[in-house]
């Protein structure tokens, strides 16, 4: 048996991180985009007498620790051959939220076709997974949701609450920089004083006057005042000002602007690889 799932990629233009004992209601506050470039799985299962689980990340067999414990969390003990193909659209580490598109798009087609599963539970375990593996905080249940969202609450629903600003658009993304260890930065207690700061506050901004042009002017200035960006990534920042507007893609040694889609790829060239991708406002779901 066979079944096919996307789900988005998701950047974070700022956060705040909310820890509790419960996974369900641990996540972060704070702002996002959905974008068209993400994760496909096809997943394929047979009966066995032993449960096998197989991983493939863009035609290499890959331990995808946080693609692994969703499944695992899914079907627990169930003698079942699993083989999972993932293709990635964007590379990991640079704040694309790739680990938890490949979780949660893996899930949503196993639930396809395992008896008694339903699409929150594909949810609920692919954001489990993200948190246990310190890979993100909010990617998952935005993928789920699409679409430029508020993350008004943390968590899974009925705790996190989102809302959506519409809004349909290009974005240019530009990979600058080595890969960022998310849960290093999360560990990190002095940064992540800061970041919930800052995270708090835009995220209070936003909500009193919601609006893609302000979700890119607080993302920016996040970026700059929370100390995360390093000097190459501002230094793109600053280039695209004048072609419009960019911020770091939370989070990775990576940035995304709007604007004057030509000129901002032409010069952001200069700092690395580009990917063009517009708003996803579909969410995650089954292809096949």
């Amino acid at each position: 048996m066979k079944a096919v799932a996307f789900a988005p990629g998701h950047i974070t233009g700022f956060f705040e991180p909310v820890y509790s004992k419960d996974l369900a209601r641990t996540g972060s506050r704070g702002a996002g985009v959905n974008i068209s470039l993400g994760a496909i799985s096809e997943v394929n299962i047979a009966p066995s007498t032993y449960q096998n689980i197989q991983i493939f990340v863009n035609g290499r067999k890959s331990l995808a620790p946080v693609t692994s414990t969703a499944v695992k969390y899914l079907i627990g003990k169930t003698p079942l051959n699993i083989v999972v193909k993932i293709r990635l659209e964007l590379p990991t580490g640079q704040g694309f939220g790739m680990s938890g598109a490949g979780a949660l798009s893996t899930s949503l087609a196993l639930t396809k076709i395992v008896d008694n599963l339903s699409s929150s539970d594909a949810l609920r375990v692919a954001h489990y997974a993200e948190i246990q593996n310190k890979t993100g905080l909010g990617d998952v249940i935005s993928s789920w949701f699409g679409g430029v969202e508020i993350r008004k609450e943390p968590g899974l629903p009925p705790w996190g609450i989102i809302e959506h600003i519409p809004g349909q658009f290009e974005l240019v993304l530009c990979v600058i920089g080595k890969k960022i260890d998310t849960k290093k930065i999360l560990l990190n207690q002095n940064l992540t004083n800061k970041i919930s700061e800052y995270g708090r506050l835009y995220t209070k901004k936003i909500l009193e006057n919601p609006s893609i042009e302000n979700f890119f002017i607080y993302s920016n200035e996040f970026s700059i005042k929370s100390g995360l960006a390093n000097e190459n990534v501002l230094k793109a920042i600053n280039t695209a000002d004048k072609f419009g507007i960019a911020s770091m893609c939370m989070l990775g040694n990576s940035v995304f602007a709007v604007g004057k889609t030509n000129e901002l790829c032409k010069f952001l060239s200069n700092f690395g690889k580009i990917y063009l991708c517009i708003v996803d406002e579909g969410g995650a779901r089954i292809l096949q």
